[in-house]
């Protein structure tokens, strides 16, 4: 049975699960679906479009399905959809999409630290991290495991590769490969993402065969568009190498690029 508090005000078009606790002072407006065992803390606004999963929990100060900052919207109508088991902390702000991709999305068991933004028409994939103050412009696409760290930005429409690692501070204008680790303002490339591939139970071989490829892309003195090809050509094939490749030939803003920082390396130790 869910535990509604009389001092929330909840919209009798809202659809919500069952044992859902909504705190007082929180409102929820029509057209907002909440999955079960959701918990919903006090000062929590849920605009219309809005749609929660199972499981989920948002902190005080969260505003979800807020149009969005964008002034090429007019009205017309677009979600913001948040998948199952996803932690939304204190005052987090995810706006729903305009008529480009018509939702906005966070998907299933991340984390959305406080303080956070995620702007229209912007895709947060499965098992995400978004640190203290991450501001996401539209458009953006962070792919599933990745994180990004405290105070750290993406320009609009930018990706980030999945099990990518940006860090604290650092603000993107170009695409993340996949498995890398991302540094400074501009962000820049330095190793990849070790650390997270060893939470992820990837194997010393299969980080080393990852380290490989990217150094024929960063540590070579073969352009891009060459190291594809030695790629392609000398390295293995397998699932990790074809999401790599498959990354950079979709990309229309460019991949990171080197760092010019002494303290580079793409070691796996």
């Amino acid at each position: 049975m869910s535990d509604i508090s009389s001092l929330a005000q909840i919209s009798k078009q809202a659809i919500i699960g069952k044992n859902v606790t909504v705190s007082a002072f929180t409102t929820i407006y029509e057209d907002v679906e909440i999955g079960d065992n959701t918990w919903i803390a006090p000062n929590v606004t849920i605009f219309q479009g809005s749609r929660i999963g199972k499981n989920c929990k948002i902190f005080s100060g969260a505003v979800i399905g807020a149009v969005p900052q964008d002034l090429k919207f007019h009205g017309e109508y677009s979600t913001a959809v948040i998948g199952d088991n996803t932690t939304i902390r204190e005052c987090v702000t995810i706006n729903r999409g305009t008529e480009d991709k018509e939702t906005t999305t966070v998907g299933s068991n991340c984390l959305i630290m406080a303080y956070s933004h995620v702007a229209h028409d912007c895709i947060v994939g499965n098992h995400c991290i978004l640190s203290n103050g991450t501001q996401l412009a539209g458009h953006v696409t962070i792919e599933d495991w990745a994180i990004m760290g405290g105070m750290s930005g993406a320009l609009q429409r930018t990706r980030v590769g999945a099990h990518a690692f940006v860090s604290g501070g650092t603000l993107i204008g170009r695409d993340v490969p996949p498995f890398t680790k991302i540094i400074y303002t501009p962000g820049n490339y330095a190793g990849i993402n070790t650390l997270g591939l060893l939470r992820r139970k990837y194997s010393r071989e299969q980080m080393q065969y990852i380290s490989d490829i990217y150094k024929l892309i960063y540590q070579s003195e073969l352009n891009l568009s060459q190291a594809v090809e030695q790629i392609k050509n000398t390295i293995a094939d397998s699932e990790d190498k074809k999401s790599i490749l498959t990354f950079i030939a979709e990309t229309k803003n460019g991949i990171i690029l080197k760092s010019n920082n002494r303290n580079e390396s793409n070691s796996i130790e």
